[in-house]
């Protein structure tokens, strides 16, 4: 099968794509044929090696001394149910599915196997493959995030970052808990998450939410930018400051897969996309991501 290697820490040009050999599940695996899949900033931080001081050591033990030790990266992903392992009852062949491979990588081929009890669930049936592939990463990290920050109907919440893959599913996730929701993105964005619900928008580049008068039960910094510290005056007196920086790695449950399945499939979410691209683009949307402009998600489609 074909699959994008990356050979080397470093820039975009370290990712090859090359002949593999095409996996085979295992008795409680299924194999799936991969439709679409997507290049997150996770990716672009493994593929470099942006990693904090402090955890450089760490993370390079985990990932891989001199190349990342899954060489296969991209971490969500949908396709259709090509094999299934002697064992495996959830998933017959022909279903299609969506799902996330999280540290185990592996999503830029052709192919992947998945345990049955993996995460991984039948894809919403009313969107496309390319569409189902944009939910997993930034939907899941969104809806611990805002978890964590106890989200409760009738909160003031502030989403910084509100048009990348984790915070245009912030928008839409706060506005499902009945929240009145602020957003702050650039100034190309702002019509974009006005559309996705947000009760208001804010330019970061014309003004600075945390000297205005307006409190929060809930800031999510959807781009790990922001301090607590910064932000502390414009907090509620039990409110929460959340971030994707240094907070941990969001907990993957397949019932969190589900769950945003229902979300897309009644109609009150759906995935943003900003480009497509093919297999064999990989690392010219690796060039993209890392502009850190885009809006939603970038897709690779791969059939």
């Amino acid at each position: 099968m074909k699959a994008v290697l990356c050979t080397k820490y470093g820039t975009p040009q370290v990712l090859i794509l090359q002949q593999v050999p095409k996996p085979a599940p295992k008795e409680n695996e299924v194999l799936i044929k991969i439709h679409a899949t997507t290049v997150t900033t996770g990716d672009v931080r493994v593929r470099g090696f942006n990693s904090p001081l402090l955890y450089w050591l760490p993370m390079r033990l985990f990932l891989g001394i001199r190349r990342p030790r899954k060489p296969i990266l991209g971490v969500e992903l949908a396709g259709v149910v090509e094999e299934i392992g002697m064992n495996v009852t959830r998933f017959k062949k022909g279903d299609g599915v969506y799902a996330m491979t999280g540290m185990r990588f592996g999503a830029h081929a052709e192919y992947t196997c998945l345990r049955e009890d993996g995460i991984v669930t039948h894809k919403p049936q009313n969107v496309t493959f390319e569409e189902a592939a944009a939910i997993p990463f930034g939907g899941t990290t969104a809806l611990h995030f805002l978890r964590k920050g106890k989200i409760l109907k009738g909160q003031n919440v502030l989403i910084y970052g509100a048009s990348g893959a984790v915070g245009t599913a912030a928008v839409q996730l706060a506005k499902y808990y009945d929240t009145e929701v602020t957003a702050v993105c650039g100034p190309t964005n702002l019509e974009l998450v006005k559309s996705l619900g947000a009760d208001h928008v804010v330019d970061y580049t014309k003004e600075d939410f945390t000297k205005t008068d307006k409190k929060y039960d809930i800031i999510f910094d959807a781009v790990g930018k922001l301090s607590t510290s910064k932000c502390q005056n414009v907090l509620k007196a039990n409110g929460k400051f959340v971030t994707v920086d240094g907070q941990g790695i969001a907990k993957e449950r397949t019932v969190d897969l589900e769950f945003l399945k229902e979300r897309i499939e009644s109609g009150q979410m759906k995935p943003v996309i900003d480009r497509y691209y093919e297999l064999e683009q990989v690392s010219e949307a690796h060039e993209y991501v890392e502009t850190g402009r885009k809006k939603g998600s970038v897709v690779i489609r791969v059939v």
